[in-house]
């Protein structure tokens, strides 16, 4: 990431793409194509060992361009590879006791909401940020009409920060900035085959600057 001011709209959080022989290079260079304020990498099934390992690749690689990395669901890896956050979905007991544990050292964020009461009894943990949406699920063009009602709703009651998945297409970073979410969660609409993750990630911030209002505005 380029050393320019850090914009004070919604920014990117960028999901990894399932691991292949040049996962690391599509995340470098869309980490080259502009502003991306955290990589978060889910496991896909991967074994502890693995995940690990690829957190070993993944994480100096993006905080050398000063991007957040936070390792879904295992707090000890994220430990080990000295990553910036874990992200956990799970039970409102589960997150309460690895915020306990951990969150005087890294980020702890969460997901799994899929209402508005969900939302709120996680929330009591405060968490470092929420989620709305499932890795994975981003095989629509547009955003899931929940995810976007959700942080809506979240953006304009809650102070702790939240994340909305866009879709698949970069063009629907613009619903997800109208909400008011202080995030938005790109997955396959910057890794998807035959994109150009460095032009994408340019494209989704030049939405961004032309469209998402400024942070603490109502949307």
């Amino acid at each position: 990431m380029s050393e320019a001011p850090i914009p004070s709209r919604c920014r990117i959080v960028l999901i990894a793409p399932p691991p292949d022989s040049g996962d690391a290079e599509r995340i470098e260079a869309a980490l080259s194509g502009g502003d991306v304020a955290s990589l978060l990498i889910p496991g896909y099934g991967a074994d502890e060992n693995e995940l690990q390992a690829r957190a070993e690749r993944l994480t100096p690689l993006a905080q050398a361009r000063g991007v957040a990395v936070i390792i879904a669901g295992e707090p000890r890896i994220a430990a080990r590879v000295q990553a910036d956050g874990v992200h956990v979905d799970g039970s409102k007991a589960e997150l309460g006791d690895i915020i306990q544990k951990h969150q005087k050292r890294m980020m702890v964020g969460c997901g799994g909401a899929k209402s508005r009461d969900d939302a709120l009894e996680l929330g009591e943990t405060q968490p470092d940020y929420i989620f709305f949406g499932r890795f994975g699920y981003d095989n629509k063009p547009e955003p899931h009409p929940r995810n976007l009602s959700l942080g809506r709703w979240w953006a304009q009651m809650i102070q702790i920060p939240c994340i909305v998945l866009a879709g698949s297409e970069i063009s629907s970073i613009v619903d997800v900035a109208r909400t008011g979410a202080e995030f938005v969660a790109l997955g396959s609409a910057v890794f998807a085959e035959g994109r150009d993750p460095a032009a994408m990630v340019a494209e989704a911030n030049a939405l961004l600057d032309a469209h998402a209002p400024a942070l603490g505005e109502n949307a």
